[in-house]
C-alpha cells in the first residue's frame, strides 16, 4: 500500500504563462496551503518548472513537471495536460517552439485588431515587453489596457474588447500534443474535460465520443476533480475513467490574481482516500521515480 500525498493540486499557472505568481511566490503559497504534491502546468512551456525545481529544498512538497497545451481542430477545443515528461526531449522542445510561435502570431493580430477597431495603441517599449513574454496571452494585453485606462479591469478588457477579436487562428492539434507528451515519456491528460469553448458544457454521448477519439490518439487520463466542476460533472468523468481505464487527476487551475480560483481548490477530499484512477496515476508516477509515495 503506497503512502499517497495527502493534499494535491496538479493544475496551476504562474508568470511564465498567464498566472501572476513567480515560482518563488507559488512555492510559498503552496506551503501555506498545505499542499503536499503539486504540478505547475503553464501553457506551452516548462520554463517555470525548471525555476521551481531550482528553488526546491529538502522537506518541501513533492513537485511534478507539467504543461498545458491549448489545442483545437475541426471538432472542438481541447486543453491537454502533460505530466512527468522529459522537458528536454526533442518532441517536447519542438512542440513548445510551435506553440510559442502560434501565440506570438495571435498577439500581433490581437494588437492590430485593438488598434484598428477601438483605437487602442501602446508605446513601442510596452509592445516590446509583450513580445518578450514567454507565452503572451489575453491577460498580458488586458493588464496593459487597464494601465492605459482603456478598460476598468482585466476581465473588462478581455470580455468587452479582446474577446471581440474573431479570426481563424493556428492551434496545436490534440493528437500533436498527446504524441509529443508520450514521446517525451509523459502522461497525457484531458484538462477540465466537460468544458468546451466559452460557456459550452459537454455531456453524455457527446463527451464519450470526444473521449473515445482522444483515447485513439493516446490520451491516458482525465481531470475529473476540478475547481469549476459540479458533483454531476465530476461523477460523470469518474464513470468514464472507470469505463475506459483512464487515469484521474485533480487540479484547481489557479492563476494567482488573474482568476478567482483558490490554490488547492480541486474538489478532491484531502487525506489520501482517492478513487482508483487517481491511485493508479500516483502509483505510476511513483514507479517511474517522478514523485514519492
Amino acid at each position: 500500500m503506497k503512502n499517497f500525498p495527502k493534499k494535491i493540486d496538479l493544475h496551476m499557472h504562474g508568470v511564465f504563462s498567464d498566472g501572476t505568481d513567480t515560482p518563488a511566490e507559488l512555492l510559498r503559497h503552496i506551503k501555506e496551503t498545505g499542499i503536499t504534491l503539486f504540478a505547475l502546468t503553464d501553457h506551452d512551456t516548462a520554463a517555470g518548472c525548471a525555476e521551481v525545481r531550482r528553488l526546491l529544498r529538502y522537506g518541501d512538497p513533492d513537485f511534478l513537471s507539467g504543461v498545458e497545451f491549448s489545442c483545437k481542430d475541426g471538432q472542438g477545443q481541447y486543453h491537454i495536460l502533460g505530466y512527468g515528461f522529459d522537458e528536454d526531449a526533442p518532441a517536447m522542445r519542438e512542440i513548445f517552439e510551435k506553440g510559442h510561435g502560434y501565440r506570438v502570431s495571435k498577439l500581433r493580430r490581437r494588437l492590430d485588431f485593438l488598434k484598428e477597431t477601438f483605437g487602442f495603441s501602446f508605446s513601442d517599449e510596452d509592445v516590446a515587453s509583450l513580445y518578450a513574454e514567454n507565452n503572451p496571452g489575453k491577460p498580458h494585453i488586458a493588464k496593459l489596457m487597464v494601465r492605459y485606462g482603456y478598460a476598468e479591469s482585466i476581465s473588462d478588457a478581455i470580455c468587452r474588447y479582446i474577446n471581440q477579436f474573431h479570426t481563424k487562428s493556428e492551434y496545436i492539434l490534440p493528437e500533436e500534443a498527446i504524441s509529443a507528451i508520450l514521446a517525451s515519456g509523459g502522461i497525457p491528460v484531458l484538462a477540465h474535460p466537460s468544458f468546451g469553448r466559452g460557456d459550452e458544457i459537454i455531456l453524455g454521448e457527446q463527451m464519450e465520443g470526444r473521449l473515445r477519439r482522444l483515447i485513439g490518439f493516446g490520451l491516458q487520463g482525465v481531470e475529473a476533480f476540478y475547481s469549476g466542476f459540479s458533483a454531476k460533472l465530476q461523477n460523470e468523468m469518474l464513470g468514464f475513467a472507470d469505463r475506459y481505464g483512464l487515469y484521474v487527476t485533480a487540479g484547481s487551475d489557479y492563476h494567482g490574481t488573474n482568476k478567482l480560483v483558490r490554490l488547492g481548490d480541486t474538489n478532491l477530499p484531502d487525506g489520501g482516500n482517492y478513487p482508483a484512477g487517481l491511485c493508479r496515476f500516483l502509483s505510476e508516477l511513483s514507479d517511474r521515480g517522478k514523485i514519492r509515495c
